[in-house]
């Protein structure tokens, strides 16, 4: 993307009118499912006004984050679109912040105070390292408790936000990768020279070196100590698949 476009997209984000999810104290007792279908995220079991299926995920979610609903945490969404599961982890998370990253911001919908949301492509590595000085996270910090790649699917993309934004992640947190599936359906998505992420889990549960341009022998072997376990699972669709990474 060329600057003049972001720079676009900067500019309507700041000048579109956006809806406050602030006032809205009764949304903190909403179920995360309710959560979902209410701001219009497709993690739920039904969206578009429970027109649609979603992919499923908040059984997944609960599953893993349940416990930590009250603790005071700092979330990176990587992907959030129009801001909508952002804005029902906001209220799920009553104690927390989260940190928003797409390419085009343009779409979102949502404000808060606990929502900042930043215009970048995080596959890039200057970009992403921007976003950690606007918000003075130095670069040898274990910052947030839970980071969601939610964002192209793209096989090399999720590879490379892995390998940039794992380092940030606290001890005992979640690294959850969604619709990890996609490159295995979609030719467009799919990089021939990397293992994709099915294959990627089995590896790093096996503790057995692969083949990849992207993550080198030396991250791998820091995946093999750090990663305590990693669990997916399939959602209501073929393509609906999710992976929770968590850090020792």
């Amino acid at each position: 993307m060329n600057f003049f476009s972001l720079y676009k997209r900067q500019f309507l984000f700041f000048f579109k009118k956006k809806i406050n999810i602030d006032p809205d104290t009764k949304a903190k007792k909403l179920s995360l499912e309710n959560l979902f279908i209410k701001y219009g995220s497709d993690k739920s079991n039904f969206w578009k006004n429970k027109k649609e299926n979603g992919h499923g995920y908040t059984k997944y979610y609960l599953k893993h984050l349940e416990k930590l609903k009250y603790k005071k945490l700092n979330v990176l969404e990587i992907g959030s679109y129009a801001g909508a599961s952002a804005a029902a982890f906001s209220k799920y998370f009553p104690n927390s912040k989260i940190y928003c990253l797409d390419i085009n911001i343009s779409n979102f919908k949502y404000i808060s105070k606990k929502i900042c949301v930043f215009g970048i492509d995080a596959t890039k590595e200057k970009s992403a390292k921007s976003f950690l000085k606007k918000t003075n996270i130095s670069f040898d910090q274990e910052y947030f408790d839970i980071i969601i790649d939610d964002g192209s699917h793209k096989l090399d993309d999720i590879l490379k936000v892995l390998k940039f934004f794992f380092n940030y992640l606290k001890s005992k947190g979640f690294y959850i990768i969604e619709d990890f599936k996609h490159p295995n359906f979609f030719k467009h998505l799919d990089d021939p020279n990397e293992p994709k992420i099915d294959k990627f889990i089995n590896y790093i549960n096996k503790k057995k070196k692969f083949n990849s341009k992207i993550l080198d022998v030396d991250f791998q072997k820091k995946l093999f100590t750090k990663i305590n376990y990693i669990k997916d699972y399939q959602g209501i669709s073929k393509i609906s698949n999710i992976a929770f990474l968590k850090k020792n």
